[in-house]
């Protein structure tokens, strides 16, 4: 296993929700992971995003682990839940928050500031 599937698998398991999308949620670079990364903010949910513009391998090894082509990626405790409309979708039924308090536990809202982590 390379370093850098190691990488990312480590943070797809350790951190509650995995945000992979195109740029930082302070620089963001892709309508579709604007949309992503808005449903999980109007969700509360403490979001860990990964640029994965930096370097093309992160999109390949990310893709190779998932199964799933695109980007944006949302891992919540390390379960794939998809990407941009799958997410907005689970946001507008409410099924996104019921899903992160089901996963998370009822506090989840404000347990940690978003934040951005690196792999390459």
């Amino acid at each position: 296993m390379t370093e850098l599937r190691e990488q990312i698998e480590t943070v797809i398991q350790s951190e509650d929700v995995a945000l992979f999308m195109k740029g930082t949620p302070q620089f963001v670079m892709c309508g579709n992971s604007s949309r992503a990364l808005e449903a999980l903010r109007s969700a509360g949910a403490p979001v860990t995003a990964v640029d994965v513009l930096p370097d093309p391998r992160i999109r390949q090894e990310l893709s190779a682990i998932s199964s799933w082509p695109t980007i944006p990626q949302v891992f919540v405790r390390g379960e794939l839940i998809g990407g941009a409309d799958i997410v907005e979708e689970l946001a507008q039924s409410g099924e996104l928050e019921r899903t992160l308090e089901d996963r998370l536990g009822p506090d989840y809202r404000g347990a940690g500031a978003e934040r951005v982590v690196s792999v390459a």
